[in-house]
């Protein structure tokens, strides 16, 4: 089983577009087909944006589906301390925690939707990947 960190702004895209390719991901990981590595500094962060008055706006999520997120994300997650500390990677700090969790968790994959992230390209051996490149990538592990 792939093993991925899914970066805050697909869990957003996927509240906000019910088919969208961010979903799929979401509907893959609740299916047991891959394994999310979370900490608690990115869980706390989804918390945050799914939450945020104009994401709720424009989701199609209820309250409850979210709360209900946030329980499944702590409850069947691999969970890191999120405690290792990194050499500045990429430039916005914000996005260091998704590289510090995929090192911790040994993560095959981040998955984002920020170009920060992506223009990494790798971290010693994690890939990080768009939406739609890990949902091919996911399609080809079938």
């Amino acid at each position: 089983m792939l093993k991925v960190v899914i970066d805050s702004n697909v869990f957003v895209s996927a509240a906000i577009t019910e088919k969208g390719k961010p979903a799929q991901i979401l509907k893959a990981w609740r299916e047991k087909r891959l394994g999310v590595i979370i900490s608690p500094e990115i869980l706390k962060e989804i918390g945050e944006v799914i939450f945020k008055p104009k994401i709720k706006k424009i989701s199609f999520w209820t309250d409850k589906e979210r709360y209900q997120l946030i329980k499944d994300l702590a409850k069947i997650c691999i969970f890191t301390p999120g405690s290792l500390k990194l050499k500045k990677v990429i430039k916005h700090a914000p996005d260091h925690k998704f590289i510090v969790a995929a090192e911790e968790g040994k993560a095959d994959y981040i998955v984002s939707g920020d170009c920060h992230l992506r223009d990494l390209g790798a971290y010693k051996g994690i890939k990080i990947v768009s939406v739609a490149e890990f949902l091919q990538i996911l399609k080809n592990e079938l």
